[in-house]
């Protein structure tokens, strides 16, 4: 069974940094390519950013170009999101997930919360 769990949320000011991790487990992770998504409060689920299968290529949303970066290991089935220039905007739950999962997506992990206020 396909278990994602994300970490590394909390609480942080303006302008500060985070790294988010996402450990995927029961699933083809190094052969799928994955996406960082988030969802505020009374807002629809949005694309953060995406990753190839290898690490190759990446995507990112204009709103957090050029401060957020995607990686991923193989090796560890992990996947991490390092979010530098932190805006209130950015407040959301921080959820990872294989590229075009749909809400309907049935193995969406709890997500980790972002705070960012001061």
């Amino acid at each position: 069974q396909v278990q994602l769990v994300e970490s590394g949320g909390g609480l942080v000011q303006p302008g500060g940094s985070l790294r988010l991790s996402c450990a995927a487990s029961g699933s083809t992770f190094s052969s799928d390519a994955m996406s960082w998504y988030r969802q505020a409060p009374g807002k629809e689920r949005e694309l953060v950013a995406a990753i190839g299968s290898a690490g190759g290529s990446t995507y990112y949303a204009d709103s957090v170009k050029g401060r957020f970066t995607i990686t991923r290991d193989n090796a560890k089935n992990t996947m991490y999101l390092q979010m530098n220039s932190l805006k209130p905007e950015d407040t959301a739950v921080y959820y990872c997930a294989p590229q075009g999962a749909t809400p309907e997506y049935e193995y969406w992990g709890q997500g980790t919360q972002v705070t960012v206020s001061s």
